[in-house]
This record gives C-alpha cells, sequence and structure tokens, in this order.
C-alpha cells in the first residue's frame, strides 16, 4: 500500500502519534497460500523464500494466526506458504498486508465464524495499518492510523506508478524519534482528501509526507534520489513523494523508470511499477494484469495486496 498524503497530528501521552493518512492498496505484495493442517494439528507452519524472515511468534503472519485463534475461539492451525515480494524496510506496508490477509484466509477456510468489521477491530491489536486493508481499497485512516474510514478512490485505478526504493530501509521506530514536529507541514488533511477528490489527480502540493523530515535527515541520499527524479522524471510525473516511514518513492503518472537509474550507482535499487487496486464487497484484492500474481483467494490460497 501506500500514502497519498500522511500528516502527524500530535504525539500523544503514550508516546505514539495520531495520524491522518490517506492510504491506498496497491498491487505489489507479497504472495502467500494457506492450507488448514488435519484436526490434531497444535501448531502453525510458516514455509518463507526469505530466510532472513522469523518463523516464531514475532512474526505478523503466526501473530495473526494466533490473534484469530483468541477471538474466535476456533482451534484451527494452518501451513502457510510466504513468497516475499515487497522488500523490508519499504514504507510499503507489507508485513501488514501479509497479516491482514492472514486474518481473512483464516477466516474463510472456518466457515466465516468472524465478520469483516470484527476483523478489521481485532487487527489493531497486532498492528496500526493492518485495518486498512479491510477497507474497500482506498482509506481516510486517523488516530494510530487503526480508525478506518472507506472513501472513493482519489484516482483512476489505471493511474500508473513507479516504485524506487534504495537497498538501504529505514525503522519506523527510529523515524518517529527523529520527528521534529515544529517541522511538520500545516496544511489541513481533510482540505487534502477534497483536493485529491475533486480533482480526480494528484499534486506535489497535495502529497503531503511528514516523515519525509526525520527520512531524509537520517537517510540524505532519499532525498537525494527524490529531486533527481522530479528533475529527471519532468513532466512525465505528477508527483514524487515518499511512503510511509520510507524508504520507496513514489512517482505518480508513469511506470518507466527515467534513464539515470541504470547507471551504476543505482544497480542495487528496487524499481517496480505498480497500480492502485480495490477489492469488492466478501472477496479479497487480486493483483491488476500488470502485475503477475496467482489468483485470488477461496477457500486454501490467498494473495496478499500491499
Amino acid at each position: 500500500m501506500v500514502n497519498l498524503f500522511l500528516r502527524v497530528v500530535r504525539r500523544r501521552e503514550d508516546g505514539y502519534h495520531d495520524l491522518a493518512s490517506l492510504f491506498h492498496v496497491i498491487d505489489l505484495g507479497d504472495d502467500m497460500q494457506f492450507t488448514q493442517l488435519p484436526a490434531g494439528a497444535t501448531s502453525d507452519k510458516l514455509v518463507c523464500s526469505d530466510p532472513t524472515i522469523p518463523h516464531d511468534d514475532s512474526n505478523l503472519v503466526i501473530k495473526a494466526l494466533n490473534l484469530f485463534r483468541r477471538k474466535t475461539g476456533v482451534q484451527a492451525f494452518f501451513e502457510v506458504t510466504l513468497e516475499k515480494r515487497v522488500p523490508h524496510g519499504a514504507g510499503l506496508g507489507g508485513g501488514s498486508g501479509n497479516a491482514a490477509t492472514t486474518l481473512y484466509a483464516a477466516n474463510e477456510l472456518t466457515g466465516r465464524p468472524a465478520t469483516n468489521a470484527q476483523l478489521l477491530e481485532w487487527s489493531g491489536d497486532i498492528g496500526s495499518d493492518i485495518s486498512v486493508f479491510f477497507s474497500n481499497g482506498a482509506a481516510y485512516c486517523t488516530g494510530r492510523g487503526e480508525v478506518v474510514e472507506d472513501v472513493p478512490p482519489p484516482l483512476p485505478l489505471a493511474t500508473p506508478l513507479l516504485l524506487v526504493k534504495p537497498p538501504v530501509g529505514l525503522s519506523t521506530p527510529m523515524i518517529f524519534k527523529s520527528l521534529d514536529l515544529g517541522r511538520r507541514s500545516t496544511a489541513d488533511p481533510l482540505q487534502l482528501l477534497a483536493g485529491m477528490t475533486n480533482a480526480g489527480k494528484i499534486s506535489m502540493e497535495l502529497c503531503v509526507n511528514d516523515l519525509e523530515q526525520p527520512a531524509f535527515d537520517n537517510l540524505p541520499e532519499l532525498l537525494q534520489l527524490k529531486q533527481r527524479l522530479i528533475k529527471e522524471g519532468g513532466s512525465a510525473f505528477d508527483a514524487v513523494f515518499m511512503t510511509g516511514s520510507g524508504s520507496t518513492i513514489v512517482c505518480v503518472g508513469d511506470d518507466t523508470a527515467p534513464q539515470f537509474l541504470s547507471e551504476e550507482q543505482y544497480q542495487q535499487l528496487f524499481v517496480s511499477p505498480a497500480r492502485l487496486i480495490v477489492r469488492q464487497p466478501g472477496a479479497w484484492y487480486e493483483h491488476s494484469s500488470k502485475a503477475a500474481a496467482p489468483a485470488a483467494v477461496p477457500a486454501a490460497a490467498a494473495a496478499a495486496a500491499s
């Protein structure tokens, strides 16, 4: 998923921050397959293509399955195969998308003991932005990100996006710790939302992200990358901005990589086209035709989108 804008409203007494952000699910997501294990199984099995991913209770997939059992009382266990496509530390919600997909799939495979509204509410117990995926795909989120309001997609779903991420990731806790509240935007988030919705297009002025300041302070080369994308992308890009806490830069309006990204110093960048996607009531997200992906999940498989 991407944040089309992200305002930090305040720092709360509990140390968290209240946000106001327009989230949109995109078709770049990890691929997941789910199988319910036979009766008598006492633990889940997670198989992942990335050997650095933990397989224990610290993984959001396992956390989601534990949460599902605790909330529903359904003592079912699962084998989950996870094919990583979303890079770490990207600000693209890869882990959150996987957790949401896991809750959805477990619910489907056990006969839907929970409603969509319940899954959305429960997801806040293990992550602030997991709940976004239980929207229709475009959501205005407040609080820590767990208060979700469905909104119409502000842009045509066919709008081309280009995602560009340097090899280094950024730690979300570090970014919030480095946030200087005095250097935030003063833009009203509701006016940003209205501006995008009414115009049906995007602009640099509307794509505010208050977390760019700490991200660029910690990783100056990320600011340099953004500036070069703006300069050399020319009129092809309607907007260029960082999503989430970084380190992915989103270019809107064209998914053709500028020529300079082929230079040797940029060979380690993650560069990918993407599209905005939504889901139909009662269904999960399907990848757009722009990206190769398995079919959506009915019975035993789920494709996560983030």
